[in-house]
């Protein structure tokens, strides 16, 4: 998808329900660099003059903008039970796939899925028992979050039915717009001042269309989210950090810390969970295949599969906004790294990039 730059007025209704074309939006642009201070936030399009409310000036302008898509509306899909297939008897457990960050544009997740043979021209399972992990990251910037996340709600379902799987990782997206309804304009300490998840949000290329039709069955799906998985020798995590290792030394652990953070329903302890999951390249530089395999030897696995950071980002070379004369890598596929011991997935979408989903395993 071609995307311009500047504001504009939202874009009128695409087609019909199952239409998954996606319509030339008119967006505006948010700033997601190399470099991120604590809370991965900053301005839209230009530095602002005063910060807004509750919001702290630690959390600095940064250097390179991506893309945040605005729309009145919104695509929904539903499914006929009858249409899904029964499980077979005797089938063992299929392929592995995995999805990288998908940020609301449900188009080209759909269109990506399809090119897997995952889903159907009508968006239903098709895969029978193959299993499909998310790795988090299913809203903000992109025009159709929550319909992301009832697209990948329905389809563990029809997974489920059909003898595979469907399952998701929690992203610090999730994190950031759980706490924006939860707590708003809450002042939380960030270290150098205050600020607030509803700022973090905005900032972060928070949909007004998504909070709008937010209601209390997502915000149960994500809150369950487990952030740590380990299937067939893979490590899958949202974020390339170690700073899950500071959450508990199994990924049953992890996960019930995580879980139990989010219950208790702290503001601060939230945003401190929030900020320590938009941390990222640990595994990139000198020492990166170190990091990598403290997280593989605590937590089991061969390879760590992540997504968080575009991969134009990861590798330091940033094409246009719109993807056109762009002097930056092409996204082709996964990006494998720290001595083969990592795998990037985020092929950078919001970017005019590409929504990668991938089967496992993955040679160099």
């Amino acid at each position: 998808m071609t995307q311009g730059a500047g504001q504009g007025p939202e874009a009128e209704q695409a087609g019909p329900v199952r239409d998954f074309r996606v319509p030339g939006y008119v967006h505006e642009t948010g700033p997601y660099a190399q470099n991120m201070p604590p809370g991965e936030v900053a301005p839209t399009a230009a530095p602002p003059a005063a910060y807004p409310d509750g919001y702290s000036a630690d959390y600095t302008p940064t250097e390179r903008d991506l893309p945040v898509v605005n729309r009145g509306d919104t695509l929904q899909t539903t499914v006929d039970p009858a249409s899904v297939p029964a499980q077979q008897p005797g089938e063992g457990p299929g392929p592995l796939f995995v999805v990288g960050d998908v940020h609301g544009f449900l188009d080209q997740l759909v269109t990506a899925l399809q090119d897997k043979g995952l889903i159907d021209a009508a968006g239903n399972w098709s895969a029978g028992t193959a299993r499909l992990w998310f790795l988090g990251d299913f809203t903000d910037r992109g025009p159709d979050g929550i319909g992301v996340i009832d697209l990948v709600m329905r389809l563990s379902a029809e997974a489920a039915a059909s003898g595979g799987y469907c399952k998701a990782l929690m992203g610090n997206h999730e994190l950031l717009l759980l706490g924006a309804k939860r707590f708003g304009d809450t002042p939380v300490s960030s270290g150098a001042g205050t600020a607030t998840f509803q700022a973090a949000w905005l900032l972060n290329g928070g949909q007004k269309t998504d909070m709008d039709r937010l209601q209390d069955h997502h915000l149960q799906w994500m809150a369950r989210l487990d952030a740590v998985e380990e299937v067939d020798g893979h490590l899958l995590v949202h974020s390339d950090t170690t700073a899950y290792l500071d959450y508990g030394d199994s990924i049953e652990a992890v996960n019930d810390t995580i879980r139990e953070t989010l219950t208790r329903n702290d503001a601060d302890e939230v945003w401190d969970l929030f900020r320590k999951f938009t941390k990222r390249f640990s595994f990139r530089d000198e020492g990166g295949a170190d990091a990598a395999r403290s997280l593989l030897e605590m937590y089991g696995g061969r390879r760590v599969v992540h997504g968080h950071s575009p991969i134009p980002y990861l590798l330091g070379q940033v094409g246009s906004e719109e993807g056109e004369d762009s002097t930056g890598p092409v996204v082709e596929g996964p990006h494998v790294y720290a001595d083969g011991l990592a795998i990037a997935m985020d092929g950078g979408v919001t970017m005019a990039g590409k929504l990668l989903v991938q089967q496992l395993p993955l040679e160099r």
